[in-house]
């Protein structure tokens, strides 16, 4: 007889990462275990993380400028698939990471949800910049080498169109911040240059151009650029290369960490094809003489060019508590909303507080009350007696009845344990209430989720993501 507590499940994880200059796909195989003691509420985590299989790096496919080549994509994944010896039906939990560039495509948005119905019933997340950063920490081993060190370490993920800066300090992270900064934002072809729109402000307030030769000047340019940024002393003209908000961490940086692919220029580890005629090689060259990060320690990544792919097969996804109650009928669910329930100040008025979070999520959510579906966080829960959650569970039912559509799955988070007493409580009071209610997750207000299917441990994988097409 296996116990409990020595219970080991094994799932399958793919990560597929579509960036502004390359495709990458890696299988990793996650190992779920009880790590609670014995006697205690189960609590199962991923233990290990093992690849099985790297796909080369291909050149992203393009019809055009603005538009992705959806078919030979789809063709490219069926055909890695073939070679790792996988089958849709092996994948249960994974990533869709859309990148760089390529997120401002025409079809970014039709490419993720076609490749993620193609490529297995896994999880689909469509990085915006922050969340893109964040995996490819982690996967580039920034994320890991913080907590071993205690340090605070910034890893600099550069690809074609972006430089996504993540920074973290014993494994909590700082803060973000996304740059345009990249190999391909200035191209040779032959004797015409072309220039991306998102740097053309920015060489204008400097007075350079790539027409007068000055690609390396430019690379110089933008590794200071950089470095302002690290040590929270950019400009007004620097202000220009920013995609989206200012750096939020407040932290002084200790240790740099570089991924992506102007990496491999830097480490010389596994360069791209030389052929494409870019920035690349000057903006690696020009980041590994810069005296100003030079400032900094520096530390050798894990992963380079496949340190985001790598994050997102095996870093994405977390594991629900096993105190849940879920309807697997209905999952999994992607891309759901979630509105956050704070009850620090306990249960007092829980009917009037539900009442306005049904309402108020309904107008963030649901505006033309077309009957779409959300979540709720319910973070900050005091002790709950039985009759709390019977309390919490009639003004919910209470609550949903302002729902155009209540036949959909209720969908519950909770930080603490009381998952499967919430749903089967809710299901007492309205049976044939589809519910879904998950503990021992974390999430935030604006966060999405994706919920995959119920595991034989008796919890499910979760994916907590920002989904952002950037224009």
């Amino acid at each position: 007889m296996i116990l409990v507590n020595e219970q080991v499940e094994r799932i399958i994880s793919a990560g597929i990462d579509i960036g502004t200059s390359t495709t990458k796909l890696v299988i990793s195989e996650l190992s779920l275990r009880n790590v609670a003691g014995g006697g205690q509420v189960p609590k199962i985590e991923i233990t290990d993380k093992e690849i099985l299989y790297r796909s080369p790096i291909f050149r992203t496919p393009l019809v055009s400028e603005t538009v992705i080549d959806i078919p030979a994509v789809q063709r490219m994944v069926e055909s890695e698939y073939q070679k790792a010896g996988i089958t849709i039906e092996n994948i249960q939990t994974g990533a869709v990471i859309i990148t760089g560039e390529t997120a401002t495509k025409q079809n970014a948005e039709e490419m993720v949800y076609r490749l993620s119905n193609a490529a297995g019933e896994f999880l689909v997340a469509a990085a915006g910049p922050d969340l893109e950063g964040i995996i490819a920490a982690k996967g580039s081993g920034a994320y890991q080498h913080s907590i071993k060190t205690r340090k605070t370490v910034a890893n600099i993920d550069i690809g074609g169109g972006t430089a996504n800066i993540a920074v973290y300090r014993s494994g909590m992270l700082c803060g973000t911040c996304t740059l345009h900064i990249g190999g391909r934002l200035v191209e040779w072809e032959g004797a015409k240059v072309k220039v991306a729109p998102s740097i053309g402000k920015w060489l204008k307030s400097i007075g350079r151009s790539p027409l007068n030769g000055e690609g390396a000047i430019i690379a110089n340019e933008m590794a200071k650029v950089l470095s302002r940024f690290l040590a929270g002393s950019f400009t007004k003209e620097d202000e220009l290369l920013l995609v989206g908000k200012e750096p939020s961490w407040t932290e002084r940086i200790d240790v740099l960490m570089f991924s992506g692919g102007v990496s491999d220029c830097i480490y010389h580890e596994e360069r791209e094809d030389e052929s494409f005629r870019d920035i690349g090689m000057m903006l690696a060259a020009s980041i590994k003489e810069s005296e100003e990060l030079a400032a900094w320690e520096w530390e050798q990544p894990v992963e380079t060019v496949r340190a985001t792919v790598l994050g997102a097969g095996a870093h994405t996804t977390e594991i629900s508590g096993a105190t849940i109650e879920v309807n697997d009928s209905h999952l999994p669910v992607r891309n759901i909303p979630v509105y956050r329930v704070d009850f620090h100040g306990g249960l007092d008025d829980v009917t009037a507080k539900m009442t306005q979070a049904v309402q108020d999520a309904i107008t963030i959510y649901d505006a033309l009350q077309e009957g779409l579906n959300f979540a709720f966080y319910l973070t900050n829960l005091p002790y709950q007696s039985f009759r709390d959650i019977h309390r919490l569970a009639v003004a919910f039912t209470e609550a949903l009845k302002q729902k155009p559509n209540r036949q959909q799955p209720l969908i519950i988070v909770m930080d603490s344990d009381y998952g499967k007493a919430l749903g089967q409580t809710i299901l007492a009071n309205q049976p044939d209430l589809p519910v879904i209610c998950i503990d021992q997750t974390e999430v935030e207000h604006g966060d999405y989720l994706d919920i995959g299917r119920l595991l034989r441990t008796g919890v499910v994988p979760v994916v907590v993501k920002t989904l952002t097409f950037h224009s």
